[in-house]
């Protein structure tokens, strides 16, 4: 079992406490909050062991879990790094791609292993049918959440958005050659609901949309391909396959036949995948720990949370 603290005890630090707790890949050793009110009332609800400073907590574990403001990812990263710890960091991996590159060269100097909290490449709908989406052509994101006060010092590209980015840049296997996007502020003092249009070197082209502003939560990805269309619905775990193969020469009643304008005849057939129940974020965490033990590639590798931050900075620049 690998040592491990957590760096920020916020919304998402007490989830990622609670599931370090109940892994049997890790020891929960304590947790660090910049807040001491906040770390007070942790200590009294959960029990877990508090450390009154950054330095103190890195010390005593082998594994950094850095859930805080990410702000101040990099600085909490870099210490960790420079001590020889491993780092699990949540996304955005920092606030710039210059920082973010830093970590990265930093990592690879100490010898250490980092990993990015871009949860939904562990969503169970997206795992069914990953291996299906080969070479997409045109792919359509709607994650439209209701407004929550929380979060909104970001972007919504930075708070929502990018989670789609990564899943993008995880199955398009192209450069990117041009971004297209507008953003409106609604309620924050930064955009609070942006459309993005990315052109890939390979004619892929990606149309995102994200709002914090919606009437009702929304996280569905539709991958369109030769011959398949993908549906993922990222929230009610549900994927959906649909196939074109050349029509039979003697269909039966029930098979669905379309017919194009040059005659030729295909079948379209469905496929739901199986969709094992899971706890995503449990799921990162123990991968890493796999990662680390076994000496593989971690599955969000800190070089895909840096692309993810790039190509949500070039969209944010666009406003």
């Amino acid at each position: 079992m690998l040592n491990a603290g957590v760096l920020g005890a916020g919304h998402l630090g007490k989830i990622h406490l609670r599931l370090l707790n109940q892994s049997h890949k890790y020891n929960l050793v304590g947790f660090y909050d910049a807040n001491p009110e906040n770390a007070k009332k942790v200590v009294e609800e959960f029990g877990y062991k508090y450390f009154d400073t950054i330095d103190a907590l890195i010390d005593a574990v082998d594994v950094v879990d850095i859930v805080t403001p990410t702000l101040s990812h990099y600085d909490c990263a870099k210490k960790a790094i420079s001590k020889g710890k491993h780092i699990f960091i949540e996304k955005p991996i920092t606030n710039t791609v210059e920082e973010a590159e830093t970590i990265r060269t930093l990592v690879a100097e100490h010898g250490v292993k980092g990993q990015v909290g871009h949860v939904e490449r562990f969503n169970p709908a997206f795992i069914g049918v990953k291996d299906q989406i080969k070479n997409p052509m045109f792919i359509e994101t709607h994650r439209l959440a209701e407004f929550n006060p929380r979060g909104t010092d970001v972007p919504v590209v930075l708070d929502l958005m990018i989670h789609d980015i990564d899943i993008i840049l995880s199955v398009v296997d192209s450069p990117v050659k041009h971004i297209s996007a507008s953003g409106v502020s609604v309620v924050s003092e930064t955009p609070d609901i942006a459309n993005a249009r990315i052109e890939f070197k390979n004619g892929c082209v990606a149309n995102l949309t994200a709002s914090r502003i919606s009437l009702k939560n929304m996280r569905k990805t539709r991958f369109f391909q030769k011959d398949a269309y993908i549906s993922v619905d990222f929230l009610e775990k549900k994927c959906e396959v649909v196939k074109m193969k050349d029509a039979p020469e003697n269909p039966g009643d029930f098979d669905m036949i379309l017919q194009n304008a040059e005659g030729v005849k295909k079948q379209i057939y469905f496929d739901n995948p199986e969709i094992s129940n899971n706890n995503a974020i449990l799921d990162e965490l123990e991968t890493f720990a796999d990662a680390i033990n076994n000496n593989t590639k971690p599955i969000v590798t800190l070089h895909d949370g840096t692309e993810a931050l790039r190509v949500a900075n070039m969209i944010i620049n666009q406003f």
